[in-house]
């Protein structure tokens, strides 16, 4: 069964659900709606076994999910939108996290902002080999990873990693994402790789289901264990000139002058 929006589709074959990101020309860079949709997905996957596993990709062979959509950030007037916001992603990345069967991130292309988040949320992640990974908020918007965030990611690829990630704004390609974890394979292109997200996603999806849910919840509760109250962090780069500055510079494409205020 297809179902198809306009900017996310889900198709269920064999007892795998594909998810595919609809935008291509942005990038597949994420609405509100997005989100909500996958959140949705997510929380209401049947354990009947009618569904064994997920596959999460992005259509137009140039990108999983390039973040995202920056328009909507014209909107924040509060620090409560940001707030808002924050917790949003956070709530979808939890019901990633929750979700009752294996999710894998097949990834092409550009993956950051948002889709970096989304693809460490699942439980797999594979790569083309012209994978492009990273957070670089540095040097485009100047707001910042809620605490949680930066906590998957550190579990993924190690707190040092993380912070030399961010700081230099550079892009983690597929060698070194495979090198350092963040991925389990790498293949040649895009029709390699969804081949091999349908080998994998049927092999993980004949497992005991009962032990692979009960794994990730285990894992899940072992990191919810420690909270940090983010949210001084949160609206001090939300509710910046800075953060105004480099949502417009990017948005007409010219270089932003930070100011730290």
């Amino acid at each position: 069964m297809t179902t198809q929006t306009p900017d996310l589709s889900q198709d269920t074959r064999d007892g795998i659900l594909w998810v595919t990101f609809q935008r291509p020309a942005a990038r597949n860079a994420l609405t509100f709606g997005m989100y909500e949709r996958l959140a949705a997905l997510c929380a209401g996957m049947p354990t009947d076994g009618s569904v064994r596993a997920m596959v999460i990709s992005g259509a137009g062979g140039k990108a999983f999910a390039a973040g995202t959509d920056m328009t909507q950030f014209r909107a924040f007037e509060t620090a409560q939108d940001a707030l808002d916001y924050e917790h949003r992603v956070d709530a979808v990345l939890d019901a990633i996290e929750r979700c009752p069967v294996p999710t894998i991130a097949a990834i092409n292309g550009a993956c950051t902002g948002g889709g970096g988040s989304i693809a460490a949320a699942c439980d797999i992640r594979i790569a083309s080999a012209s994978l492009k990974f990273g957070y670089p908020i540095a040097r485009t918007l100047g707001n910042c990873l809620a605490a949680a965030n930066l906590a998957r990611l550190s579990d993924l690829i190690g707190a040092g990693r993380v912070r030399e990630l961010i700081f230099t704004a550079r892009l983690i390609e597929a060698d070194e994402a495979l090198r350092v974890g963040l991925v389990s394979e790498v293949l040649a292109d895009e029709a390699a790789l969804m081949a091999r997200a349908a080998a994998l996603a049927d092999h993980v999806g004949s497992m005991a289901p009962l032990t692979l849910r009960a794994t990730k919840e285990a894992m899940r509760r072992t990191r919810a264990a420690v909270t940090v109250d983010d949210a001084d962090l949160i609206t001090s780069c939300y509710m910046s000139d800075d953060f105004r500055t480099g949502m417009e510079a990017f948005l007409a494409k010219r270089k932003p002058e930070w100011t730290g205020r």
